[in-house]
């Protein structure tokens, strides 16, 4: 496979959101806390990782922005799941060209 230079800094630059989210311990702790769990709601984060509910809430708005975490309203409550497929797709991209181009 040969990747331009040109295409693997766009794939580099779609990946920025991604390495952001990923970069903080506290979404890391997040992703897996979720991992571990089909759905939970913001409280229920909170208590398995220690940290306030706005400071959950935070790092889910990142980690959802960035598409590592799915949102299911319900009723006032919103419970978050991780959902990889997308992000994972997009990192092995970069992977594949990062190894070709480099």
């Amino acid at each position: 496979m040969t990747v331009s230079t040109k295409q693997f800094a766009r794939t580099l630059a779609k990946c920025a959101p991604l390495f952001h989210a990923l970069g903080e311990p506290a979404r890391q702790k997040i992703v897996m806390v979720l991992a571990e769990a089909s759905e939970l709601n913001v409280g229920e984060v909170a208590r398995r990782v220690e940290l306030s509910r706005p400071a959950i809430s935070h790092h889910l708005k990142v980690l959802r922005l960035a598409g590592f975490v799915r949102m299911r309203k319900a009723g006032t409550e919103n419970f978050y799941a991780l959902q990889a497929r997308d992000p994972l797709t997009l990192l092995r991209r970069f992977v594949d060209e990062a190894d070709a181009c480099c």
